[in-house]
């Protein structure tokens, strides 16, 4: 799992560790995301599954893509789908994905890379593995979040942001014990690099074994912590997690988190996800890929959708004269 990393966090800005006067967020649940697959066939872990949509806002979906270790010619990928209302946030730790959409935006997403696309009014896309990839194989690790769009947002134009693994902003906890990779918002007055339409902080942190994070959160956002490897322990109560389970914390304005003392030989360290938004609160509609606010919408997203409305496959890309783009899409709304 080796994203972006660096030989020595103590070379890095620290954060600072709050006042013994901040409030401490309490552990309000802890789940256990169950398996399945997605796209052609690859293996997921459904992140958010079990947890009420109210403590997720502004997010609304989050599936740690494998991690799995894939032989000679099984890396898979996702068929051409359409989006409406919301964001999509492909992380990439370990492995390659190829992204095209319907706008011309794409490019290789690797290396500790972010694909920020904004579906909007509506795009098609696909993220499929490079050739080589799939001829040979190899470790495959990443995230993909769906971050809501509010109601006077959910019809702006598509948008796309390539956020390459360098451009991340690299930080370290207080002691130095853990390297912290802000890939979007605000993490103590240091900024990561994606632009946002709903106030968020999205941040990869690694915890050294036994290490301590103590970590300033605004008040005004949620706070979900996510363990993509490793075991550790939660909040003040220290309650254990371990790989695949989400936290989610109450209100406060710090986190505590605590990697064990011994962790797997696999990821040697605890890795979490910590994710936080201003929360919308507007109803919300989902079925399938379109993110709404009422069923009417979703009805609509379906028949523009059918009309070619949400856009049309490049011609440039390879699959766009053939009948087997039809067949994806359709299987995709299944």
């Amino acid at each position: 799992m080796p994203a972006v990393t660096i030989d020595d966090a103590n070379e890095l800005p620290h954060i600072s560790k709050p006042a013994a006067t901040a409030i401490q967020r309490p552990v309000r649940s802890v789940t256990t995301a169950p398996r399945g697959l997605e796209g052609e066939g690859f293996p997921v872990r459904r992140a958010f599954a079990g947890v009420d949509m109210a403590e997720l806002d502004p997010f609304v979906h989050l599936d740690q893509m494998g991690e799995v270790n894939y032989g000679p010619g099984e890396p898979k990928g996702t068929p051409w789908h359409p989006h409406r209302g919301f964001e999509t946030v492909t992380y990439m730790m370990d492995g390659v994905i190829q992204h095209a959409d319907s706008t011309g935006g794409g490019g290789v997403i690797r290396d500790g890379g972010t694909q920020w696309m904004t579906a909007g009014k509506g795009i098609l896309h696909i993220e499929t593995p490079p050739h080589d990839l799939v001829a040979t194989g190899g470790w495959f690790h990443g995230l993909q979040l769906w971050v809501n769009l509010p109601r006077a947002k959910k019809w702006i134009d598509p948008q796309y942001q390539d956020l390459e693994g360098t451009a991340v902003r690299l930080l370290s906890s207080h002691d130095g014990d853990g390297l912290l990779r802000v890939i979007a918002g605000e993490v103590d007055g240091r900024t990561g690099p994606g632009s946002t339409h709903t106030p968020m902080t999205m941040v990869h942190a690694s915890l050294a074994p036994g290490a301590q994070l103590v970590m300033p959160w605004p008040q005004n956002f949620n706070a979900l912590v996510y363990v993509l490897g490793g075991q550790g322990a939660v909040g003040t109560e220290r309650r254990p997690v371990e790989s695949g389970q989400l936290t989610v914390f109450g209100e406060g304005d710090a986190l505590t988190v605590e990697a064990s003392t011994q962790q797997d030989s696999r990821t040697t360290t605890l890795e979490l996800l910590f994710l936080g938004g201003v929360p919308i609160r507007e109803p919300v509609a989902w079925y399938g890929p379109f993110v709404m606010n009422t069923r009417s919408e979703i009805q609509q997203a379906f028949e523009d959708f059918e009309a070619g409305r949400l856009g049309t496959v490049p011609a440039s890309h390879p699959l766009a004269e053939s009948d087997e783009v039809s067949e994806q899409i359709d299987s995709a709304l299944d």
